[in-house]
Formats: C-alpha cells, sequence, structure tokens
C-alpha cells in the first residue's frame, strides 16, 4: 500500500484522471465537437464571457470544447500505437531471443538499421509521399517503434531461457509456445509496461509535433497540435489560443511519465531511483 502512496503514483494519477476523465466525458460535455463558429466572439479573452471559460480561437471556437476533444486524438494516437507496437515488438523479440541463429542475427541487423533513422525525418518523407491522416500517423509510429519493444524482449529472453524453470518445462516436454507464453512473456512483462507508458506519452508528443508540423491529422479535426498551429500567428496578441492547448500536452505528458517512475520502481526494485 505504501507504494500507492508516493508522490510519482498520487500526482501522475490524478493528472491523468483529470485529462482523461475530461476526454472520455467529451461527447457529453460538449456535442458540437467544438467546430462551433462565433465570429462575433473571437479572440474573446480567457475568464471574461462564461459562455467562453478559456477563450476563443481566431473562428470564435471555444477553446475549452477544442482543447477536451482535441484529447480524443491524442490519446488515441498515443495508446493505439503503443499497443500495436508492444504487440509486434514482443512476437518478433520473443522469437528471435528464444529461437536465435540466422533469423534473430538478420531482425537484429535490421532493428539497428531502422533505430539509426531519426523519426521526425522518416514521418515527414512518408508523409510527404503517402499524404497525412490519422490512421497513417498510428501505423508509421506502430512502424516506427516496434523495434524498441523486440530489443527490450530479446533482452529478456536470452537471459530468462537459460533459467531452470524453463529447463524443466522443455523437460517435461512442453510445446515452445507454451513456453514462450506462458512462462517467459510473463516473467518480462515490468520492463514492457514501464516502456509503453512512456512511450504513450512519447507519440502524444510526436502527434503534436506532426500535427503542428501540418503533417498529423486533418486540420478541420480538433487536436492539440492543431490548436498550436492556429494560434501561433497570434501568440503576441492572444496568447491563450496556444497557451492552454500547450497546458494540456504538458500536463498530460507528465502525469503518464510520473507514472512511468513510479512503475518503475514497483517494478524494477534493483533500479529504484530513491
Amino acid at each position: 500500500m505504501n507504494g500507492f502512496r508516493s508522490f510519482e503514483f498520487i500526482a501522475g494519477a490524478i493528472l491523468i484522471a483529470l485529462t482523461g476523465g475530461a476526454v472520455l466525458l467529451s461527447p457529453w460535455l460538449f456535442p458540437d465537437g467544438g467546430t462551433q463558429m462565433n465570429l462575433a466572439a473571437r479572440l474573446t479573452p480567457p475568464f471574461t464571457n462564461v459562455a467562453y471559460p478559456l477563450g476563443t480561437d481566431p473562428l470564435g471556437r471555444d477553446i475549452l470544447a477544442r482543447m477536451v476533444v482535441g484529447g480524443q486524438v491524442s490519446f488515441l494516437v498515443g495508446i493505439v500505437s503503443a499497443i500495436g507496437a508492444v504487440v509486434i515488438g514482443t512476437v518478433v523479440g520473443l522469437f528471435a531471443g528464444y529461437y536465435r541463429g540466422p533469423w534473430d542475427m538478420f531482425l537484429m541487423r535490421f532493428a539497428d538499421i531502422q533505430l539509426a533513422l531519426p523519426f521526425i525525418l522518416l514521418a515527414m518523407t512518408v508523409i510527404a509521399i503517402i499524404g497525412p491522416g490519422l490512421d497513417r500517423i498510428i501505423l508509421l509510429m506502430i512502424v516506427a517503434q516496434w523495434v524498441q519493444y523486440a530489443r527490450l524482449i530479446r533482452g529478456s529472453v536470452l537471459s530468462l531461457r537459460e533459467a531452470e524453470y524453463v529447463q524443466a518445462a522443455q523437460s517435461y516436454g512442453l510445446s515452445d509456445w507454451r513456453i514462450l507464453f506462458v512462462h517467459i512473456l510473463p516473467n518480462a512483462m515490468g520492463p514492457l509496461i514501464i516502456l509503453g507508458t512512456l512511450n504513450v506519452a512519447n507519440n502524444i508528443l510526436l502527434e503534436s509535433s506532426l500535427t503542428f508540423l501540418g503533417l498529423g491529422i486533418d486540420p478541420l479535426i480538433p487536436s492539440w497540435g492543431g490548436m498550436l498551429a492556429d494560434g501561433r500567428n497570434y501568440i503576441q496578441t492572444a496568447p491563450w489560443v496556444t497557451i492552454f492547448p500547450g497546458l494540456a500536452i504538458m500536463l498530460t505528458v507528465l502525469g503518464l511519465n510520473l507514472l512511468g517512475d513510479w512503475l518503475r520502481d514497483r517494478l524494477d526494485p534493483l533500479g529504484h531511483t530513491r
């Protein structure tokens, strides 16, 4: 129970509960999806109009509504891309580490080449060819990040395959699939969960960065990166247009990183930070 009283867990859980809860409730809180415009109220400062608590953007759209609705895109990209990369990387890492041999050498050398490619440069090149879109961003992140999980799981499998309980399972004639997914994988899940949590935060930042550069999702769909891009020309005259979505990104990423630190301390006692 003491672990649940740590600063990382409490602060991270509160931040994610606030941002994630608002995003989950956004269809009921803002049925219009944050797209309703009121040109007569354009660039209304925050805390001056009850109808627009956080002010409005250059088209008179509610900043609070767009910020809450826009979180759907960030959480969707962050979570789905992390899950996809975990699944692919885990399967590859399990088989590469357990069977080793030529397949292990080929997959790991391919992983080394992919890790040498800067993600932003790769993303800009691919999106310039196939075009932007939510599904393309998610697919690109999965393709770019499965390598991290594959190398992590492979390293764990190389040590676990020599453990006595694995050798005992082999002596009983259990199938390789059962040994991999029942005996080895559960004992390698700790680092995988930690990396996955931290990568969700990283993916939210990447999606916001790509959308800010015009390489992400459709500008008509509310998103935090898109809101930052919309407000960059008004940073001096109407800074709230960029401040509030920037705060949403910062608090969400901070909450996920705090939970990742807490998970590391709980699941990896040897790497405890205190």
